[in-house]
């Protein structure tokens, strides 16, 4: 049984420029993984030479963008980039929801955070 992660990371961005780097291949591929590669609706992220599938089930531009792994039986488990604008101040949040085995949750929240590293620096900020 996988548990659900939220993590939130505060950008100083706009949100178009935001939701390009997560909802194209390109921009992806610029913090995300090695390489990504489009094929109607499936996403293929490749790491180390290996492809992963991904299928986009769910998208309202600018706001945000849900992604299945083709390889995971239950529909349960998805992971998601979302965006939120603070009416009051401004800020521009990325939300990611993400699911992972109870002995891996901090290993994946690390990887997440050194990610959110490389797009910040992708942005440059």
């Amino acid at each position: 049984m996988k548990e659900k992660i939220e993590l939130e990371y505060t950008f100083h961005t706009s949100p178009k420029v935001l939701f390009s780097r997560l909802s194209t291949p390109s921009g992806l591929s610029e913090w995300f993984a090695d390489d990504v590669n489009i094929h109607n609706d499936y996403f293929i992220f490749i790491w180390d030479d290996l492809p992963y599938e991904a299928k986009i089930v769910g998208k309202k531009e600018n706001k945000y963008i849900r992604f299945k792994w083709v390889k995971d039986d239950s529909d349960k488990y998805f992971f998601e980039f979302r965006i939120n604008i603070d009416e009051l101040t401004g800020d521009v949040a990325l939300i990611i929801t993400d699911f992972a085995d109870k002995n891996e949750k901090k290993d994946v929240i690390e990887l997440w955070n050194t990610q959110i590293t490389e797009l910040k620096r992708a942005l440059g900020i």
